[in-house]
């Protein structure tokens, strides 16, 4: 009853016409800058922030969370199309979203991607309405040492992206190596950067990630002329899943919001490694793993139903602990307490408005971008009848431009050049960037708590195991790199039987 009652009070604030307006221009503009490549919703919800002073807290706040959340949805359009992830979380829909639209089945791809969005949404909503208490008391039991054991299992279960997980492991190897380019955090030493100081901050996320998925997709396709992406008839029955993929994507998306979920209650760890979470444990769980990276329908709907889910259970340690989940809810964080809004345990009990405002908003939020997507879906798909010979040189102009607009830097532009000749190269060779991506994603918040721990176990390697939930982490994680040769090795032995076979006769 309690729950009811408190719902009530959200739909009386949520409800009103300044509310629901600024809920719609939130989602819009969310999913606009999602298919935008690499601007971001950082960038956007930096840019709103003095907005915030005129408008009031509340519907500040809601426009802004519509933004971030809405482009979780928009995010996946340009990878799904054009191999182009709007945002880091949405890079994982490239690798079986990009095959399925080459196959002339973009609009199942999209209306998959929205309906497990939603679905990912209202799961983290669920969890954020009936156990944001619980789970932030769950959230405070992690130090230093889980995240890292935390971590070191996401960087394991990104290894078998790749057909070879040797390939796998070496791309998050070469992910590692490139985090640790720029300032050391703890010392001030400058790492890596061979005399460029416009290296001392670091390699640009959005620049990596548009250069090993967009600029090395484009230096591969260039003299390509898709035939059958131009003659593609695009209509509503052509955009509906028939009963296999609904049969392969409803669990996946189940499996993909509970990863989501519970990613997204923990502060420092976001959508990215949830999404990577979500695709990996598809893959394993497959009975053909060898589909996936060709177009398998459950490595679209999993990621993005995580993704999405970690968006919205991000809000519960940002607003019942104060603790933000990742940048974009910090700079969430500093609206609310610009506005002498404090998070924290009490908010729910001292400004019960304001939090259930807030869920409800997200309720519709997430039923609004729903309404707008799908019927979008067609005009995205017009984006495969553009010849690709006059439609890459709008990508890379789209490319640049978002890089650019990250720190205003055109050494930023030379380095997506050069990464995504790297990834050219590393395609050739049969290297799945993924994994890469999510090792430079993952690489400075494992340095950082590694240090952390062994600093306050004064410099003792027993902190890992001797902490209960930091050991079960690495029993699942050495578990997990067994499995990982024995399927390597199985399957090694299966060629070499198959081989034997075909030469004999």
């Amino acid at each position: 009853m309690d729950v009811i009652a408190n719902l009530g009070i959200g739909l009386q604030a949520a409800l009103t016409p300044t509310m629901l307006w600024y809920c719609f221009i939130g989602v819009l503009l969310g999913t606009f800058i999602g298919v935008l490549p690499g601007i971001g919703p950082l960038a956007a919800i930096s840019l709103l922030l003095p907005i915030t002073y005129y408008i009031g807290p509340e519907v500040a706040i809601v426009m802004l969370a519509g933004v971030y959340y809405g482009a979780q949805y928009g995010g996946s359009t340009a990878a799904i199309l054009l191999r182009l992830p709007g945002t880091a979380s949405s890079a994982v829909a490239c690798i079986d979203g990009n095959p399925m639209a080459r196959n002339g089945r973009a609009g199942v791809a999209l209306f998959i991607t929205t309906i497990a969005s939603f679905a990912g949404a209202i799961t983290g909503l669920i969890i954020l309405i009936f156990f944001s208490p619980y789970i932030a008391k769950l959230g405070l039991k992690f130090g230093s040492a889980e995240y890292f054991s935390l971590m070191l299992l996401g960087l394991v279960a990104a290894c078998t992206f790749s057909d070879s997980p040797l390939k796998g492991g070496a791309m998050v190897v070469l992910g590692l190596l490139l985090s640790m380019i720029g300032t050391d955090v703890n010392t001030g030493v400058i790492r890596y950067t061979f005399g460029f100081s416009e290296l001392s901050s670091g390699l640009s996320l959005v620049a990596l990630a548009m250069g090993i998925f967009g600029v090395a997709d484009i230096i591969r396709n260039i003299n390509t002329i898709d035939t059958s992406r131009l003659n593609e008839r695009f209509t509503m029955r052509s955009m509906l899943p028939n009963r296999d993929d609904w049969r392969l994507s409803l669990p996946s998306m189940a499996r993909g919001s509970a990863i989501g979920s519970f990613f997204g209650t923990l502060p420092g760890t976001g959508a990215s490694i949830s999404s990577f979470m979500a695709y990996a444990t598809e893959k394993k769980l497959a009975k053909n793993p060898q589909r996936f990276g060709k177009g398998a329908i459950e490595g679209v709907a999993a990621p993005e139903a995580a993704n999405n889910a970690s968006a919205q259970t991000a809000f519960v340690p940002t607003l019942t602990l104060g603790i933000p989940g990742d940048i974009t809810m910090a700079l969430i964080l500093g609206a609310l307490i610009i506005h002498g809004i404090t998070p924290g345990p009490q908010l729910i009990t001292s400004q019960p408005e304001l939090f259930w405002g807030l869920i409800v908003s997200f309720i519709i939020g997430n039923i609004l971008l729903v309404l707008f997507n799908i019927p979008m879906i067609g005009v995205w798909i017009s984006l495969l009848k553009i010849p690709y010979r006059l439609l890459y040189p709008t990508i890379l102009i789209f490319i640049s431009v978002g890089v650019f607009s990250v720190s205003n830097s055109i050494f930023d532009i030379y380095t997506v050049i050069g990464i995504g000749i790297l990834g050219y190269v590393l395609n050739m060779l049969r290297f799945d960037p993924a994994p890469l991506l999510l090792g430079f994603i993952l690489g400075p918040l494992m340095e950082e708590h590694f240090r952390r721990a062994l600093l306050l176990s004064r410099g003792s390697l027993d902190t890992f195991i001797d902490r209960p939930i930091s050991l079960t982490i690495l029993i699942i994680t050495g578990l997990a790199v067994c499995f990982i040769i024995a399927s390597s090795v199985r399957r090694r032995l299966r060629a070499l039987r198959t081989a034997k076979e075909s030469h004999a006769s």
